[in-house]
């Protein structure tokens, strides 16, 4: 149920973010204490970036469903829209502080570090204690037949998920470009730094681009359950302007080849499109898997995906420890991503397995 997932996950993000805050001298312990939380708080990950879908089917109507996902999936992407922001603005950036080796400079820095590190596990021990005093696992009554209706076991629920072909489809143009994405985002100040980009206005680009993303992510997911049985099309739209828009940024980043115009704006353009096309498809996508593996459980479906996502993002960073003089190929990755997505949901044959079962039987 939600309820003990949910205090099992936030009690994980406590202790990782306490361990990180223990304050200890000896910097190996120190070190240790930080990869100790740092791992807790990746086992709480798989919750956040997965229980959406059955969070909207256990608490909302069909016709709400899509718009419920979006929004639970697309705030988690606030969290990483607030750190491109708040690294920078608390912590100076290494690039403006590096001419500066006195002690008293230093121990500043680590002042506010510490200090992030403490409001951070304020922050999670506050959404601990929200969870712990009110959070149940369902409604006193069930929202749709979906909601009520029996789910596969897990054994049952991996098989019916390894054998259906359509489902593999849709896994990998869901996990090869977002899992290409996150990596390339995680080092965005590093791609940028060749030509000339800052930390502080990397780290704008990453904000903008999750926020807008969030934002028409929604509003995407309302058109969803407005007008029914247009997953596939909205994944369409948004997968032709993330290629465009990928491929528009690494043709500028060539600019002493194809000549383009690489400028602040075309940059944070390029950089914000790619942004909301990828970040606004990922509930469409939850969606999506639901409503063809239908009647897995959503949480083993969102899961298998976002494996798969993390698998193509290790691979692409493991890569990147061995090329990571010259980023050019990195960039090519991205359109690359995005146009081998755009053909796999081309040749997917849609199907809403969920949402006929609520129709009918409601009818």
């Amino acid at each position: 149920g939600l309820r003990v997932t949910v205090l099992l996950t936030s009690s994980l993000m406590v202790l990782g973010a306490g361990l990180r805050c223990v304050p200890v001298s000896d910097i190996e312990i120190r070190k240790k204490l930080i990869h100790g939380g740092q791992l807790l708080n990746g086992l709480a990950g798989p919750t956040v970036m997965n229980a959406a879908p059955f969070l909207s089917t256990t608490w909302f109507s069909p016709d709400e469903r899509a718009t419920a996902t979006a929004i639970a999936s697309l705030l988690n992407s606030l969290g990483s829209a607030a750190a491109f922001l708040v690294g920078p603005l608390v912590v100076p950036p290494p690039n403006g502080t590096a001419h500066l080796v006195s002690h008293g400079s230093t121990q500043h820095i680590k002042d506010r570090i510490e200090a992030m590190l403490y409001a951070e596990f304020g922050m999670v021990s506050l959404i601990f204690s929200a969870a712990l005093a009110y959070f149940p696992s369902r409604p006193p009554f069930p929202p749709s037949v979906a909601a009520a209706s029996q789910r596969l076991s897990y054994r049952r629920s991996f098989c019916r998920l390894l054998s259906n072909f359509r489902f593999l489809m849709i896994a990998l143009a869901y996990a090869i470009p977002l899992g290409v994405f996150s990596g390339w985002s995680g080092v965005l100040d590093l791609i940028l730094t060749p030509i000339h980009v800052s930390q502080v206005d990397a780290g704008w680009i990453g904000f903008w681009s999750i926020v807008g993303g969030c934002v028409v992510g929604i509003a995407m997911a309302r058109f969803a359950d407005f007008i029914r049985g247009m997953l596939k099309f909205i994944l369409l739209l948004l997968l032709s302007g993330a290629t465009l828009a990928s491929t528009w940024f690494t043709l500028t980043c060539l600019t002493t080849v194809t000549h383009l115009p690489l400028t602040t704006a075309t940059l944070y353009t390029s950089c914000i499109l790619l942004g909301i096309f990828l970040n606004s498809s990922v509930p469409i996508f939850f969606e999506l898997f639901v409503e063809t593996v239908y009647p897995v459980p959503e949480g083993i479906s969102c899961g298998v995906v976002t494996f798969l996502s993390n698998v193509f993002m290790g691979v692409l960073l493991f890569f990147l420890t061995f090329y990571h003089t010259e980023f050019s190929w990195f960039n090519w990755c991205l359109p690359g991503s995005c146009l081998l997505s755009l053909l796999l949901i081309l040749c997917f044959r849609e199907s809403y397995d969920r949402l006929y079962l609520d129709v009918v039987v409601s009818v």
